[in-house]
């Protein structure tokens, strides 16, 4: 990872948020779900020292909050090999470094919106599109304090708006913290 060391985890924790959020398989090897700083080596062992480190300690918490939200949000996995359980709602704004995208799961079952800013600077009231109206809660938020990020974030959630954006009736402005990933879900 490049940057500083703030850089290098903030980085990490994002781009663990993209994987869990995307469609398809998570797979973490030996050592990655506490960030130890080298490839893991037959010959050697996890190094486990790594775990006592406050900011390795954030990512071990990320990764378990993330495969908690992963197992109880039934639009990350029901519909992970269908087309229906996945739309883009930002994926051309090279300029700022965000994606965005809807995960669906079964009737009934609450869309979740995952937006990625792979910049070291902050958006602040980033619209992002959305497919229908009421609040928005932030789900996890990868620049927790919880996790060794500096705690910038939505204030529990955003309310949709009815501004059309990106091919949305509805839309949301977020705080994008930099270099982080955050999960919405739609509440009822």
């Amino acid at each position: 990872m490049p940057g500083t060391g703030w850089e290098k985890f903030a980085n990490l924790r994002a781009y663990y948020g993209y994987m869990w959020g995307h469609p398809g398989k998570k797979l973490l090897f030996m050592g990655c779900e506490i960030a130890q700083g080298h490839e893991w080596k037959e010959a050697h062992q996890v190094d486990w020292d790594a775990a006592q480190r406050p900011a390795n300690k954030g990512v071990q918490a990320l990764v378990r909050d993330l495969n908690t939200l992963y197992r109880e949000t039934p639009a990350l996995h029901v519909k992970d090999c269908d087309p229906a359980g996945f739309r883009w709602s930002e994926s051309n704004d090279a300029e700022a470094s965000v994606y965005a995208w809807l995960r669906f799961g079964n009737d009934g079952d609450a869309p979740i919106l995952i937006a990625c800013n792979f910049t070291p600077v902050e958006r602040g009231a980033y619209r992002i599109g959305v497919p229908g109206p009421g609040l928005w809660s932030e789900a996890l938020n990868t620049d927790a304090a919880a996790y060794g990020g500096g705690n910038r974030g939505n204030l529990g959630g955003r309310e949709a708006q009815a501004v059309a954006h990106n091919g949305f009736d509805w839309s949301i402005e977020a705080v994008l913290p930099p270099l982080a990933t955050v999960f919405f879900r739609q509440q009822a």
